[in-house]
């Protein structure tokens, strides 16, 4: 890949499905899947195996079916604090879904560590390493997503970089910075993002945010720019709370105004599409103002408006609409 390219790893099927009106069935996940893959992603995480029934039922149904573009990702938490790594049955459904990669994810906020899982900071660094070299020895490809890592490195700095060095000298072959409160301003965010350069190789690194503040697509992009290699996020920024990442404009906004490749050119024009298809499938409405991809994206009412594109449509759109497949409309 080329020096630019940043790595599309896509949660819709599982974050995503924690947004409060968002409900796949393993069928409708599986469309989806097949989706993003046609349209050149680079991950797409189909769920926890060990959560329910119907993301173990989508991981059984996905292994008949050949993936072109796409690494099918199945998702889990570390080890059991009370549970050998080849005892626990969140990992041992990891090697039951059978993907070639496999997301782990671990605390990193002390907080986290001794007040919600209530272990001790050793213990919390034990549970992140045992998993991931078990992983690593049955030949999985290992994404750590740090969890809270902004809040924990701004709470607790060195013990937060401890626990991702520990993931890094386990195996892990990207480590995943999340803002999981979504509160972290995009300022601190790139300067939290530069020191840890300094310690893992930007190709190994990946960007995790949520959208409490209205700054996951903002904060997504400021850390590809930064350098790092893998965006993570959902279609239609669909999640819990205040929703994910969206990928549609993160994707349009890294390819088409700053040059950075993310997707094959052809798939650029299937992105309204593609944002259509995701609604419907979770049967909620399709938003017309939508950056990019809405109805009401490239649609012109005000008279002065209308009068300037009639001579030059530039004079009041920042793209051509087809380049991401969408129109224009007065």
């Amino acid at each position: 890949m080329k020096p630019t390219d940043v790595l599309i790893y896509d949660t819709t099927l599982r974050d995503g499905t924690q947004g409060e009106q968002i409900n796949f069935s393993a069928e409708e996940k599986l469309r989806i899947a097949q989706r993003l893959d046609e349209m050149g992603f680079h991950y797409i995480e189909g769920g926890w195996p060990s959560s329910n029934p119907k993301d173990m039922r989508f991981f059984e149904m996905a292994k008949k079916v050949r993936f072109k573009n796409a690494r099918l990702t199945a998702f889990s938490s570390t080890r059991r604090v009370d549970l050998h790594s080849e005892n626990c049955p969140n990992l041992n459904a990891l090697l039951e879904a059978e993907t070639s990669t496999v997301t782990i994810f671990g605390k990193t906020w002390d907080l986290h560590a001794t007040e919600i899982l209530g272990v001790s900071l050793e213990e919390n660094e034990a549970m992140i390493w045992d998993s991931i070299r078990y992983m690593k020895a049955k030949g999985k490809e290992v994404v750590y997503d740090a969890e809270h890592f902004f809040d924990g490195y701004k709470n607790n700095g060195r013990y937060a970089v401890k626990t991702i060095k520990t993931a890094l000298s386990a195996g892990a072959d990207f480590i995943v910075l999340c803002d999981t409160n979504g509160g972290t301003m995009t300022n601190e965010l790139t300067d939290i993002i530069n020191e840890i350069i300094a310690i893992i190789p930007p190709h190994q690194l990946g960007i995790h945010v949520h959208n409490d503040c209205g700054l996951a697509v903002a904060n997504s992009i400021a850390a590809a720019r930064a350098g790092v290699k893998m965006v993570q996020g959902t279609i239609n920024g669909f999640g819990e709370r205040c929703g994910n990442a969206d990928l549609i404009p993160i994707i349009a906004n890294l390819q088409v105004k700053l040059g950075m490749k993310c997707l094959p050119e052809e798939s650029l024009r299937h992105l309204t599409k593609l944002s259509n298809f995701v609604s419907e499938v979770a049967n909620v409405p399709i938003l017309h103002s939508r950056p990019f991809v809405g109805k009401s994206a490239f649609a012109h009412k005000g008279g002065v408006h209308v009068s300037a594109i009639i001579k030059n449509a530039a004079a009041y759109e920042h793209i051509k609409p087809e380049r991401v497949g969408n129109e224009q409309r007065v």
